[in-house]
């Protein structure tokens, strides 16, 4: 009965310290993904900012072909 106990207790002692692992790692995963996200939304920023010169340039440029 009591080797079964301890068993118990270690075994008990091995899922809280996989927990806790798990938990912290959970917390830096979380962490990244919003960082991540974070930078993903600047990107895209950037990305529509390019494009709306692009397309302005090719506008005026279209623009002084037909008046040139």
């Amino acid at each position: 009965m009591a080797s079964e106990l301890s068993a118990l207790s270690s075994r008990l002692d091995e899922l809280l310290r996989a927990h806790t692992a798990l938990r912290d790692e959970n917390v830096r995963l979380k962490a990244a993904q919003e960082q991540l996200a974070g930078e993903r939304a600047q990107l895209l920023a950037k990305n529509e900012q390019a494009r709306s010169r692009v397309e302005a340039m090719i506008s005026r440029l279209k623009a002084m072909e037909q008046a040139g």
